[in-house]
């Protein structure tokens, strides 16, 4: 029952301090989220699927047609 409990607790904690940040910043949005900043990820240097920005590139796509 304690294991129970103490992994609630550390859920809760962790799922209230990702709305926290979610909150506090601007608009909710995250820097870096695209996949094509992660060499790892992105290894063929293709672009983001969701935006179109380069890896070499600094600002999302979206962000200049908004």
């Amino acid at each position: 029952m304690k294991l129970i409990l103490l992994t609630i607790g550390l859920l809760a904690l962790a799922v209230s301090g990702i709305a926290i940040k979610i909150w506090s910043k601007k608009d909710g949005k995250f820097a870096g989220t695209c996949a094509s900043q992660s060499p790892f990820l992105n290894k063929e240097g293709e672009a983001c699927g969701m935006c179109g920005k380069l890896p070499d590139e600094q600002d999302c796509q979206m962000d200049t047609v908004n």
